[in-house]
């Protein structure tokens, strides 16, 4: 009775879809009988019944064909050989061995199914028989090591097919058209993780059930620590839109904000923590500390208070410093002495109110008065940007109309007039006070002499412009803007003394003011004082390079120089024979 086909690797190295991938192999000769031959050391032995001629032995009528897929276009029809005893061979794969000899079983896949073998020599397998023979001649496939990384094994796989194929219609093979199952992993691209925010429930939680907020807040928390605070925060806001009543995700939001310097939001997400859960201490504390960085020293108390044992007694000796500072602050505004104003104000930044309007306004003004309006805008321009409703929700109405009406003043030093004016109004609007209204109304006068002053300016009616941006000086002397303007008019008019004053004035206010100081270079220019336009020229050249007018008027002014030096040096005359010894024969008339 014939047994299992046996097939032992010899010289080959592979077939069908493997042997098509991995390199160009000399072809093999298909031998008159589609047997292969074993290596001599792993021939198989004999065994009774087993016919050792090149030409098999006929069988039966009954007994069903074998086809043995080998690579090539069409399966090889031979006689099953006679039975013999499969020696050990290495195997990667679990073999899985059926229950009763007499009980069929179907083909296995090549991906996760063991390799099927009968218990007994002398017993037949019914029905569809899927076997794979491994290779043991170990020695050879040393001589595979240029080959890819895959095991002996895998490379010379052989398939048979007893009986006919499957229901399906399919032959179980290797071919260019079929993938083998042991190679699905490598053939099959992993699926990508999904890298937003906005997904990360796929990976968290089955798409049926909801996410669980926790794993948010858990992996927000990782984040923060990390110093991650944008990831952290958009973690936070997943838990949030899951869960909306949990305080604690808008306090640890909160805190991740404070990392990102967005002080206004913090405080907002502390307010709802609270009003979730009035009792978290931890909102309130970080709530305090939120208020002493603005300056609302008495709110910061009042939540120092309802932290409980979370805030200490140098957090309550802090509050109490900063409060008494900035009433130190408000008398020395109120006396208008602005360099006291100035330092005591920045002890008050430096104890910890770094982020207060009332703070950065106080400072700001102090400089204006002082005529630094350089130093002013640098400093205004640290300040935090805070909406001006939510601000006046926050801090008062009091606070950020002082807030605006010094921006106003900021905005009209550097010539923004339009600005300056609808902050102005929005300044009265909240604090309808006489100081707010003061500011006001020299704003806009400001603002309309300088529109009238430059539309007669463009007219040619140098003289009238020159009194339209007089008028704006008479309410604010120390506008740097006008003051370049009147000097451009009175540089028409050939008032360059007048001119050059005009544009000092505005050089001490603002020291980087470049037009204003090419204005003074070209007045000095007509005057032929060419040393002191050559200094104006020479800063021009270091802020504006490239400038190719400034460099072209740079290089006149020296050339002048040079020609006057010139012409004031008097030539040498020698005086007399007697006095050449004494003074070297030459005197300099001087």
């Amino acid at each position: 009775m014939a047994g299992p086909p046996h097939h032992i690797a010899g010289k080959d190295t592979g077939c069908g879809f493997i042997g098509a991938i991995f390199g160009t192999r000399q072809q093999r000769k298909t031998p008159p009988v589609p047997r292969l031959e074993a290596s001599k050391e792993h021939r198989q032995p004999q065994f009774p019944g087993h016919h050792t001629s090149k030409r098999p032995p006929r069988t039966r009528n009954h007994t069903p064909t074998e086809l043995v897929y080998t690579g090539f276009a069409k399966p090889i029809e031979k006689p099953p050989p006679p039975t013999i005893k499969k020696p050990a061979t290495l195997q990667t794969k679990p073999v899985v061995k059926p229950t009763c000899n007499n009980s069929p079983f179907k083909p296995a896949t090549l991906q996760t199914k063991p390799v099927v073998k009968p218990t007994s020599d002398h017993s037949p397998f019914k029905g569809t028989l899927y076997n794979v023979s491994q290779v043991t001649n170990m020695s050879y496939t040393k001589q595979l090591r240029k080959e890819p990384s895959f095991t002996s094994s895998e490379l010379s796989l052989r398939i048979s097919v007893r009986g006919t194929p499957t229901s399906g219609g399919s032959v179980y093979g290797t071919s260019l058209n079929q993938i083998p199952g042991h190679l699905g992993n490598l053939m099959r691209k992993k699926p990508d993780i999904a890298k937003s925010y906005g997904k990360l429930g796929n990976i968290y939680g089955s798409s049926g059930n909801k996410t669980d907020p926790e794993v948010f807040k858990n992996i927000g928390n990782e984040k923060y620590k990390q110093g991650r605070f944008e990831e952290a925060i958009k973690l936070y806001t997943e838990a949030i839109g899951i869960d909306s009543k949990v305080a604690c995700y808008y306090s640890n939001r909160s805190a991740a904000l404070i990392g990102l310097g967005k002080f206004i939001d913090a405080i907002l997400d502390c307010k709802i923590a609270i009003r979730i859960n009035p009792s978290y201490h931890r909102a309130h504390y970080r709530l305090a500390s939120l208020y002493l960085r603005f300056g609302e020293t008495a709110k910061a108390l009042c939540h120092y208070k309802c932290s409980g044992e979370k805030a200490e007694r140098h957090d309550l000796a802090k509050a109490q410093a900063i409060k008494s500072q900035l009433l130190t602050c408000s008398a020395a505004r109120n006396t208008k002495d602005w360099k006291r104003l100035l330092k005591e104000s920045q002890f008050a930044y430096s104890l910890g109110a770094d982020s207060s309007l009332e703070v950065y306004a106080m400072q700001t003004e102090a400089l204006l008065n002082l005529h630094k309006h350089d130093e002013a805008y640098s400093c205004f321009q640290n300040a935090p940007v805070i909406d001006v409703n939510i601000a006046a929700r926050l801090f008062g109405s009091t606070v950020t109309s002082y807030f605006l009406m010094v921006q106003a003043q900021v905005y009209l030093a550097s010539g923004r007039f339009e600005e300056a004016v609808n902050v102005s109004l929005r300044a009265s609007e909240l604090d309808p006070s006489e100081a707010v209204f003061v500011v006001a109304r020299k704003t806009r006068a400001l603002a309309k002499a300088r529109a009238n002053g430059n539309k007669i300016f463009k007219a040619s009616q140098f003289y009238e412009a020159c009194k339209a941006y007089s008028e704006g000086l008479e309410h604010e002397p120390y506008n740097s803007v006008l003051l370049c303007n009147r000097a451009a008019c009175r540089y028409k008019l050939g008032q360059f003394e007048r001119a050059v004053e005009d544009c000092t004035i505005a050089l001490n206010l603002r020291p980087s003011y470049a037009k204003v100081r090419l204005r003074r270079a070209q007045c000095n220019a007509k005057l032929e004082r060419w040393e002191a336009a050559i200094q104006d020229y020479d800063v021009l050249n270091h802020e504006t390079r490239g400038d190719e007018a400034v460099e072209r008027e740079f290089l006149e002014a020296r050339m002048q120089l040079e020609k006057q030096n010139i012409a004031n040096t008097k030539p040498v005359k020698l005086i007399n024979d007697s006095n050449t010894e004494e003074f070297g024969g030459f005197l300099i008339a001087v």
